[in-house]
């Protein structure tokens, strides 16, 4: 079991810690020496004091084409909020490309957009290819692929460069669901999602890979709330360990815990 440490990056909007990561971005080579080299989850908390530039990340495709790296299917668990802050999640109708780079152009994307309220413990599932962007006062969770690409399509007259022929390129508008309370378990073709209550203790085993461990059959904890031990080591609110596949967990006292499982193939092509 490893405890990591978080990367802080300040942002005009806020900051990210970055929680686990073997980016090159930005990577934990503790995490690397513990997994044996690429972990394909990139975990962060992401706290927005002002909004986030409206953006869609690549799928594995374009990704490819693009950049030559692996797309950004995220979701977030939203862990607090001001009172009344938002989201964008998706555009709000159907629009063509032509449609889309008029309203940039025009300082108008903003009437094309789907505002979602939010609340502690809301999740949002954000496949490659969702518009989206985070809103003022609030922080989250984010759980992602391992990639670093973001493709700004409107930044609210910040004057950041925009990447707006790659952004609408990637737009995809399948795949946005309900923004609701978190189920318990989330899955989708990256990353398994588990919360776990920890009322005095709890254990569990990590299933053991077939055949020698890779990177992605190592499984992070992260603390959403709470106080006690993981493995012995103190836990608080934030702290996220790193375990290894045949390695027992022990946890006790009064924590909530959100179990982090990669679900990359053993081989990629």
């Amino acid at each position: 079991m490893l405890k990591l440490n978080a990367v802080k990056s300040e942002r005009i909007w806020g900051y990210e810690l970055w929680l686990a990561s073997t980016h090159p971005n930005c990577c934990q080579q503790e995490l690397a020496s513990f997994a044996g080299g690429d972990y394909p989850l990139l975990v962060k908390v992401i706290q927005a004091d002002d909004r986030l530039s409206v953006q869609v990340h690549p799928d594995d495709e374009k990704a490819q084409l693009y950049e030559h790296c692996r797309g950004k299917t995220e979701c977030w668990y939203v862990l607090s909020v001001d009172k009344g802050a938002q989201l964008v999640y998706g555009l709000n109708g159907v629009y063509t490309d032509s449609e889309l780079r008029k309203a940039i152009q025009a300082n108008s994307l903003e009437d094309c957009l789907r505002y979602v309220t939010v609340e502690p413990g809301d999740f949002v599932y954000l496949p490659a290819g969702t518009v989206h962007a985070i809103g003022g006062g609030v922080r989250l969770l984010e759980v992602q692929q391992s990639s670093d690409v973001t493709y700004r399509l409107y930044d609210w007259g910040r004057g950041r460069e925009c990447q707006v022929e790659k952004g609408i390129a990637c737009i995809k508008t399948g795949g946005v669901r309900d923004v609701r309370r978190f189920p318990g378990v989330f899955s989708c073709p990256f990353f398994t999602l588990e919360e776990i209550y920890v009322e005095q203790s709890y254990s569990t085993k990590i299933d053991r890979a077939l055949g020698s461990a890779i990177p992605s059959d190592y499984v992070l904890f992260f603390v959403l709330d709470g106080t006690g031990t993981f493995n012995g080591e103190a836990a608080k609110a934030e702290d996220i360990f790193a375990c290894a596949p045949g390695e027992s967990v022990e946890a006790s006292g009064d924590l909530r815990l959100m179990q982090i499982t990669p679900a990359e193939p053993r081989h990629r092509p």
